[in-house]
């Protein structure tokens, strides 16, 4: 009865195992890019896009979908500039490609530090992260702030 009992534990452990790794792999299987129209972009989206890029046209759209629905959009301009945004349409990271962004949707904070401290410089790409922000330089320099939008230090 004892080794019925063992193998049984057996297969269990092993079935498991194999219901574990379907389930994963499963999981890199339906996450995906898909390249969506522009005016399936989320509300929120195609507002900042309107605002901030008015007369750029769009590229392409991707949608970034993971098994629960969509985790971000990606947004490719016609000028090279790339936009990341969340499922909502909140923006996550604007990459201007060594362009200068336009400033409008950068905190005031991180603007004027960033004038101010470094007058030859603009920002070419901006992160922001769920506590903090990171401004790279058109010299090259990456600057973290806050989520307050407060200088925290020089990133290597």
């Amino acid at each position: 009865m004892t080794e019925k009992f063992k193998s049984m534990k057996n297969f269990r452990k092993i079935t498991g195992a194999l219901v574990f790794i379907f389930l994963l792999a499963g999981g890199f299987i339906f996450a995906q890019d898909k390249a969506i129209n522009a005016n399936q972009l989320p509300k929120t989206a195609k507002n900042f896009l309107a605002t901030h890029f008015k007369g750029i046209a769009v590229g392409s759209a991707l949608e970034d979908r993971e098994i629960y629905g969509v985790d971000e959009y990606k947004v490719y301009l016609a000028n090279g500039v790339k936009v990341e945004f969340d499922s909502s349409g909140n923006w996550k990271e604007v990459d201007g490609k060594h362009q200068k962004l336009p400033y409008g949707f950068i905190p005031v904070s991180i603007r004027n530090y960033a004038a101010k401290n470094f007058p030859n410089t603009y920002i070419i790409k901006i992160e922001k992260e769920r506590w903090s922000y990171k401004a790279e330089l058109s010299n090259g320099l990456d600057l973290e702030f806050d989520k307050k939008g407060n200088f925290k230090r020089i990133d290597d």
